[in-house]
């Protein structure tokens, strides 16, 4: 690259938008060009540095996606599926790589995402840390090693204010288990159990969702066998590992060919 590439945030005012702003900040290979929130909030006018609580830079908050969206090389976002599926489409008229980190999306709105991976690079991922990319891996392995008489359970904690529940995360690895498996995660996993369930069905994946105070993230994937277990385990204590990770994808997808790819793809896994 012969130019520092300009990023824009969606989600500007949450946690993760802030975050990612001064990841971007802290950052000597990438400067920050465009703010967005939703159309009424209270930032839309206003530098988004000031409304931070800090010194202006220069950026104004807007409700205007494709004002910011004109002169970027990239946008991370991490929204909501609808508002993700609205950039996904605007980040490709304006060819800028689209890093998302939105969970809670449905196979359809996944897949909706395809037409606009033909006109610019999209990466997403569950998860953008280092770590817990190297679990997916490390639990794909372990799944592939191990017959069905382990049975599989993914346990995940969240911060009170969370919305969606499996975390993406924690799909992500239910994902990884299935497919060491080689089977599909639709097909066996139980993802709530509540009073006369009968006995656990072999060869199933559960998951377990924890939401409480202002857990960053933690993801536990259990293999139990009668007389042993296995535990992999991830903990995030600060958001910005997963602010670092969507930099990180943002830069590396500079000058790659449109398509849809992964924190894999991005870290060489």
């Amino acid at each position: 690259m012969t130019h520092t590439p300009g990023i824009a945030v969606t989600g500007a005012s949450g946690r993760m938008g802030q975050m990612l702003i001064r990841s971007i900040l802290d950052s000597d290979q990438a400067q920050l060009v465009g703010a967005v929130e939703r159309k009424g909030h209270a930032w839309i006018g206003q530098d988004v540095g000031t409304a931070m609580g800090g010194k202006a830079l220069g950026v104004t908050v807007t409700d205007e996606p494709l004002e910011a969206f004109a002169t970027a090389q990239a946008i991370i976002d991490f929204t909501a599926p609808e508002a993700t599926l609205e950039f996904a489409t605007l980040a490709a008229q304006a060819r800028a790589v689209h890093v998302i980190g939105t969970t809670g999306m449905s196979e359809a709105q996944i897949a909706a995402l395809k037409p606009a991976a033909r006109h610019a690079v999209i990466v997403r991922a569950g998860n953008m840390s280092l770590g817990v990319n190297l679990l997916t891996q490390l639990t794909k392995r372990v799944a592939a090693a191990l017959d069905d008489e382990f049975d599989i359970e993914i346990v995940e904690s969240h911060h009170r204010h969370k919305v969606d529940a499996p975390s993406g995360t924690a799909l992500m690895l239910g994902e990884a288990a299935a497919e060491g498996r080689g089977v599909r995660l639709e097909e066996v996993a139980d993802r709530g159990r509540d009073g006369i369930t009968g006995a656990r069905q072999r060869g199933h994946i559960g998951f377990a969702a924890l939401r409480a105070g202002d857990i960053v993230g933690e993801h536990d994937v259990l293999f139990a066998a009668p007389g042993e277990r296995i535990v992999l385990r991830h903990v995030a204590t600060d958001r910005a590992v997963f602010a670092r990770g969507a930099l990180r994808a943002a830069l590396w997808g500079q000058g790659k060919p449109p398509g849809e790819y992964d924190m894999l793809d991005v870290l060489g896994l």
